[in-house]
C-alpha cells in the first residue's frame, strides 16, 4: 500500500513538474512575442518621431524662408515702382513674380539697367533698398549653401531668378557709384 501511495505521489509530482515546464515554455514564448512587439513598437515610434521632426524642420524652414521672401519683396516694391516694371502675371510667389518681371523687362529692354542706375543715384531710398536687398539675398544664398548638403537647392537659387537679380542689382549699383 505504501508503494502505491508513493507511486501516486511520484506520478503527481512528475505531472506537476511536467505542467510547470509546459507552463514555463508557454510563458517564455509569450514573453518573446511581447519582446518582438515592443521592439517593433519602439522602432515605429522612432520612425514617427523622425517624420514629425522632419516635418517640423521643413515647416520651420518654410516659415523662415517666407519671412525672408517678404523682406526681399518689401525692398523690391519701391525699386519696381522707380523703374516702371510690373511683376509677372503668374501664380508664383509674389517675390518670384516681382523678380521675374524685372528680369523679363531687362531681357526685353536693357535700358532698365540705366533706369535703375539713375534711381540709385538720385533717390537715397532706392539706393538703400538695393543695398538691403543685395545684403539679405547674399546672406540667404550663403545660408542655403552652408545648409544644403547636396547643393541642389542652393544651386537652384543661385542660378535662378535670385542669382540673376543679384547680378543685375550689383551691376546697377556699381554703375551708379562709379558715375560721378
Amino acid at each position: 500500500m505504501t508503494d502505491t501511495v508513493l507511486l501516486v505521489l511520484v506520478i503527481i509530482c512528475t505531472l506537476a513538474c511536467l505542467c510547470s515546464v509546459l507552463f514555463t515554455i508557454g510563458a517564455n514564448k509569450n514573453i518573446r512575442q511581447i519582446n518582438k512587439t515592443q521592439t517593433y513598437q519602439y522602432n515605429l515610434m522612432v520612425k514617427i518621431q523622425n517624420v514629425l521632426k522632419n516635418k517640423f524642420s521643413v515647416s520651420e524652414t518654410a516659415d523662415k524662408a517666407e519671412i525672408i521672401y517678404q523682406d526681399l519683396l518689401q525692398d523690391l516694391i519701391p525699386i519696381m515702382a522707380a523703374i516702371d516694371v510690373m511683376p509677372r502675371t503668374t501664380s508664383e510667389h509674389p517675390l518670384w513674380r516681382a523678380l521675374g518681371g524685372i528680369m523679363d523687362e531687362y531681357a526685353k529692354n536693357p535700358f532698365v539697367l540705366e533706369k535703375l542706375r539713375r534711381a540709385i543715384k538720385l533717390d537715397s531710398n532706392i539706393a538703400h533698398n538695393v543695398v538691403h536687398y543685395l545684403n539679405r539675398a547674399n546672406k540667404f544664398l550663403q545660408h542655403m549653401a552652408s545648409t544644403d548638403t547636396d547643393g541642389i537647392l542652393s544651386t537652384t537659387f543661385t542660378d535662378g531668378l535670385l542669382g540673376q537679380s543679384l547680378t543685375f542689382f550689383a551691376q546697377a549699383q556699381t554703375l551708379a557709384s562709379t558715375d560721378k
